[in-house]
């Protein structure tokens, strides 16, 4: 897990300066290669072949290639194998493999790969940059394009290292206030650009040409009996998991208390012992408070009691939070409106701290079995006849996005995008439906947008910060292709979810798992809010003096009103005031303009 940098000139101070704002993402070497019409720059946390041989930017053996590499490639070992006639390899990592196979295959070796990766590789024959983003979109990679340049970042600070305009995006910041973040390919930054999952793009000659490479389009549904098709699930999440242990490094496992992450710690304990499993609670003055938030946190205790694994627990403090504002803020690189973050990034530190390198967790669980309260309720409305139901993207819209009563309170009228958001979730992801029923597109759309540029997204961020590589087993491309094929009868009813995937490990993980409500791994921060050092923060960042540049966009008098309202008790306003205090501190840590 590294950073990768670049951009289609030659300036050496320039290339130095982005290595050195994604540092944090690599901290065990730095590197950088040039040509008269490209600039490459690497930072390295060593994972697979921890020698100097593995170091990037990485040049083939004829030296035609040369690769800079995000990520971890699951299968390299086979593929080396399969290569081993066509390439003499130098060394044991996986970025070489990806050098040999494309340098057989060109574009298509994306489709030989298994892993989680952004990748840029320059042909110095052709000219040419070819650039690469996984499947689901686990490893970030962003670009600017323009006025003669393309510039490429594993995080968008280190793009800004460059004469790149700092203007808000609008149409960005209507969908962020509808969906608490930024949907790809928008970013926060005008110009600036999220590089699509699942997609190949070519560069050259000043254009940049993208292609999609994956997706699931046509879902031929399994016609087997439940219990055996249960049986074959838990298979699939095993092979899933062994393949993902693979690390020169140590590994450990981010235990939440639910279903998806004792899943994958039971997955391995039957590979290996001596696990080390990490987990984050919340210490509040009110100890009623700290037991409710709490709840998870004590069930993955006794779950890792149960496997006899290495527990390691940390508690996030409330007078810590101000710490975390600016930081965790900036290192997000455009708001997300969860105050996970702030937890997540403690934990990460905790976890380096305790010479971890390698996490694996429970992410894409819910999305790929049905696990959300939201697919259940979804599940209800279908027996209603077709006439009654709302249509698709109205329907997605009634779960996923903010009113219009609150939007039009905070917001100042000409900031107000009304159904711009619903127009681009239209265009972009409910075109197609390639299932039998709304809840299985819905779970779809999920996985495509909410987790990869929110959940996984912030869990790159945070981990990286402290140079935590975080791997996510159950969105494997193998297992996201079979779960497609399992019937929505199997994930969710109108009184259960994850059916299948509890039927798997039924017997396998703690019977005291399987009757837990769903609660969702969710922070105090409301409760935050009302504590007076956080509270007078809060008040200050939203304030209209906070920031010029951000002045014009809010209804301040409604905003305090809204934070008064919260803090007494009348009304629960979290939600709103965590979306506008992340934005207002973003857009002031990156001098953002209008």
């Amino acid at each position: 897990m590294c950073a990768i940098n670049g951009f289609n000139f030659k300036d050496e101070n320039l290339i130095l300066k982005m290595n050195r704002a994604t540092r944090h993402r690599g901290p065990d070497g730095t590197g950088v290669f040039f040509d008269d019409k490209i600039s490459l720059g690497h930072n390295r946390l060593s994972i697979i072949d921890l020698s100097g041989a593995a170091n990037q930017p990485m040049a083939s053996g004829d030296g035609n290639l040369v690769v800079v590499f995000n990520g971890e490639i699951y299968n390299f070992k086979d593929l080396k194998k399969e290569l081993a006639d066509f390439y003499n390899f130098k060394t044991l990592s996986d970025t070489e493999v990806i050098l040999a196979a494309y340098q057989k295959w060109g574009s298509e070796a994306v489709n030989k790969l298994n892993g989680i990766f952004a990748f840029a590789i320059w042909d110095k024959t052709k000219r040419e940059l070819f650039l690469a983003r996984d499947h689901i979109g686990v490893k970030p990679l962003y670009y600017f394009l323009g006025g003669g340049k393309f510039i490429f970042s594993s995080e968008i600070k280190a793009i800004l290292e460059h004469d790149v305009p700092k203007v808000l995006n609008r149409e960005a910041l209507n969908h962020y206030l509808r969906v608490l973040y930024v949907p790809a390919p928008l970013t926060m930054f005008k110009g600036i650009h999220k590089f699509p999952q699942a997609h190949y793009g070519v560069f050259q000659n000043g254009e940049l040409k993208l292609t999609k490479y994956w997706e699931i389009s046509d879902v031929k549904y399994f016609n087997r009996p439940f219990k055996y098709l249960a049986e074959d699930v838990r298979g699939e999440i095993l092979k899933s998991v062994e393949r993902q242990l693979i690390s020169d490094r140590p590994i450990g496992l981010y235990l939440s208390g639910g279903i998806d992450s004792s899943v994958v710690l039971d997955a391995m304990s039957t590979v290996r012992g001596n696990i080390d499993t990490f987990s984050v609670g919340f210490s509040l003055p009110n100890k009623d408070d700290e037991e409710k938030f709490n709840q998870d946190f004590y069930l993955a205790k006794r779950t890792a009691a149960h496997y006899g694994a290495r527990h390691h627990e940390v508690l996030l403090k409330e007078e810590e939070i101000p710490d975390f504002f600016e930081k965790a803020f900036f290192q997000l690189d455009e708001p997300i409106a969860n105050p996970t973050a702030i937890p997540m990034m403690k934990l990460a530190g905790f976890t380096k701290n305790q010479k971890v390198d390698v996490v694996l967790g429970g992410d894409g669980g819910d999305e790929l079995f049905g696990g959300y309260e939201r697919y259940r309720i979804s599940r209800i409305m279908s027996f209603l006849p077709e006439f009654f139901l709302p249509e698709k993207t109205d329907r997605f819209a009634r779960f996923m996005f903010q009113k219009d009563p609150i939007l039009r309170e905070v917001l100042q009228k000409e900031f107000f995008g009304g159904n711009i958001a619903k127009s681009f979730f239209a265009e972009n992801y409910f075109q197609k439906n390639p299932f039998k029923t709304f809840e299985e597109l819905f779970m779809s759309v999920d996985r495509r947008a909410w987790l990869a540029d929110e959940s996984l997204a912030r869990t790159d961020k945070m981990s990286m910060f402290s140079a935590v590589e975080a791997r996510v087993p159950l969105l494997e491309k193998n297992l996201v292709e079979f779960a497609a094929r399992i019937p929505r009868k199997y994930k969710v009813g109108a009184f259960n979810t994850k059916i299948i995937l509890k039927e798997a490990f039924r017997g396998h993980i703690p019977d005291f798992l399987m009757h837990q409500p769903k609660r969702g791994w969710f922070s105090p921060a409301a409760k935050w809010l009302r504590n007076p050092k956080i509270n007078a923060l809060a008040q200050n960042i939203l304030s209209k003096s906070y920031y010029a540049e951000t002045a014009p966009i809010f209804n301040w008098a409604n905003i305090d009103i809204i934070l008064k309202d919260h803090v007494e008790g009348r009304r629960y306003n979290l939600t709103i005031l965590w979306t506008i205090i992340n934005f207002q501190v973003w857009a002031k840590l990156y001098k953002v303009k209008l």
